[in-house]
């Protein structure tokens, strides 16, 4: 991955960590990483934990954002929440989101699909 890619994803995480502060949600992780895989932002609001993907853009060409996120990813994501759920000591309802960050000029637009996938 390009050093241009790394440095766009980084700022899309920030973006989506504002954008999640603002709705008042309690980042409790960023780029979390475990053996089983990696997950860009947990964060709880009430009584939901939401594992949360970020994907960002400069353009559609090649599908929306959270198009990106496969099944393959949706599994990881999976097996990285029950790790973290089995470690922590919170009872909290999981839940699976993903957050597109598109760049638009100057402009930021941010979709939150809240509960993009279940487990199955």
């Amino acid at each position: 991955m390009t050093q241009e890619r790394l440095q766009l994803g980084r700022w899309g995480e920030q973006q989506a960590v504002r954008y999640l502060r603002r709705r008042l949600y309690r980042v409790l992780e960023v780029n979390y990483r475990s053996r089983l895989g990696e997950v860009d932002i947990i964060a709880r609001r009430g009584s939901v934990l939401a594992f949360i993907e970020v994907k960002t853009r400069r353009q559609t060409l090649f599908g929306a954002a959270q198009e990106a996120v496969t099944l393959r990813k949706q599994r990881q994501i999976l097996r990285v929440a029950q790790g973290y759920l089995q470690q922590s000591a919170l009872d909290l309802q999981p839940r699976f989101d993903v957050i597109s960050v598109m760049a638009e000029g100057q402009r930021v637009r941010i979709d939150h699909i809240e509960d993009a996938f279940r487990p199955d």
